[in-house]
């Protein structure tokens, strides 16, 4: 999967309650001060399709498989982040972002290494390539609004080891991300242009131009809760990951979960991403 490789790509943290806090994350933004509670704490780079001066060598190695993800050489402890990618157009006036345009959505793995006092986040998501992960079936957005297609979608995700399926995340509306449509767009043109070099976070508008400002973005909007068998629970070789975005008014979870168990799930109308785990 080659054809993100001229995009920049950005995550989101804290977008969802409490995953934070099951991530073991929360001591890494106590400084950070946001403008309201529910607010995310920032945004985070994990690939540059440049090499950037200030900017970890790793971010400009290219991360993303739809099929595979590669543990790192390291023994670390790593952990899917199943969440939801807007593949964007970015437009620009005077070296600045100055317009987001979500065109498709899909399901995506945000997969992290899990390690107390990393300097920035970026540490943590970029270890080479196949160390994130994005379905290859994107979904057109309509109108990224109220009363649009992604209204009707939920997320699920789930893992398989020794031959048996656990509920992974929990299974959530796209609506029960706290900042979603209007309110995230404001916020992350906000956040891209005047996020500083503090604490976790980077300057991402820096990095950009350095990039020589891409017009294509994958944005990641941030992982969704945990189940706690996945709040527990570290990837390890032969282990076989599901993250799958379905219009609930079409599809019940119960579908979804025999559709996994029945291999058919290609048959359905979602949005897929599965993922071995290699080393």
């Amino acid at each position: 999967m080659q054809k993100y490789r001229d995009f920049l790509g950005l995550g989101i943290a804290g977008n969802f309650a409490l995953h934070l806090a099951q991530a073991g994350e929360l001591e890494d933004f106590k400084n950070i001060i946001t403008t309201d509670e529910a607010a995310p704490k920032g945004m985070f780079p994990f690939y540059l399709p440049s090499f950037v001066n200030n900017a970890k060598y790793i971010l400009s190695t290219y991360p993303l498989s739809s099929t595979t993800i590669k543990l790192p050489s390291q023994h670390v402890n790593i952990q899917a982040e199943p969440e939801v990618a807007l593949i964007c157009d970015l437009e620009y006036e005077n070296n600045r972002v100055s317009k987001i345009t979500p065109t498709h959505f899909g399901a995506y793995n945000d997969c992290s290494i899990r390690v107390a006092g990393a300097a920035k986040i970026s540490d943590k998501k970029n270890w080479g390539a196949d160390s994130k992960g994005i379905s290859e079936n994107l979904i057109n957005i309509d109108s990224f609004t109220n009363g649009s297609i992604m209204d009707n979608y939920s997320i699920c995700s789930f893992l398989k080891r020794d031959d048996e399926l656990h509920a992974y995340g929990e299974n959530v509306e796209l609506l029960g991300y706290s900042y979603f449509y209007e309110k995230l767009l404001d916020w992350m043109l906000k956040q891209i242009n005047t996020q500083e070099d503090f604490g976790p976070l980077e300057p991402l508008s820096q990095y950009i131009l350095e990039c020589q400002n891409p017009n294509k973005a994958i944005i990641s909007i941030g992982a969704t809760r945990y189940t706690p068998y996945g709040e527990s629970t570290f990837l390890k070789e032969s282990d076989e990951l599901f993250v799958i975005l379905y219009n609930h008014t079409i599809l019940s979870l119960e579908k979804i979960i025999e559709s996994i168990k029945n291999n058919t799930l290609e048959a359905l109308q979602i949005s897929l991403l599965r993922q071995k785990v290699v080393r």
